[in-house]
């Protein structure tokens, strides 16, 4: 599995750690991490961020994304403009094994200053080792992407 992985820059110290532990844990096979930015506490726009992970989903470059700020919201805004990508916030085990299982979710965001470090790496954990679960979901998130098609076209 290809991962992007982007933050602004209060989060610089949680995307470290998180790719720290992406590259430690052996549940789930990870080819690659590819690393965004930012990697300094200087000022950025995060859409300009998200804007770049989500679009390593929509080209087939990468297979997951993971994007924090502050919240986690902003970044999830942005990802759910680009065509085909579906973006989650993630705050706690049930979302992130939801975002998955129903809602195929490509990519999680993540709060800094509202998720610590060591939550953040268990809801990491949970949303790597869950696939889309089918069923009843697929309809929904079938219409899903046909709105997403409706309103963007390319």
């Amino acid at each position: 599995m290809k991962i992007s992985i982007g933050c602004d820059e209060i989060a610089v110290s949680m995307k470290e750690e998180i790719k720290k532990f992406l590259a430690e844990q052996t549940e789930v096979e990870i080819e690659e991490v590819i690393d965004l930015g930012v990697h300094s506490s200087e000022p950025v726009d995060y859409p300009d961020i998200a804007e770049k992970v989500a679009l390593t989903i929509k080209n087939n470059e990468a297979d997951r994304g993971i994007l924090i700020c502050g919240t986690g919201i902003g970044m999830a805004l942005v990802a759910n403009k680009v065509p085909g990508v579906r973006a989650a916030q993630v705050y706690d085990p049930y979302t992130a094994e939801r975002s998955r299982k129903s809602n195929n979710a490509q990519i999680m965001t993540m709060g800094a200053l509202t998720t610590g470090i060591e939550t953040a790496k268990y809801l990491v954990s949970i949303w790597l080792k869950c696939d889309f679960a089918g069923g009843r979901s697929t309809r929904k998130v079938e219409k899903i992407n046909a709105i997403d098609q409706k309103y963007h076209k390319d």
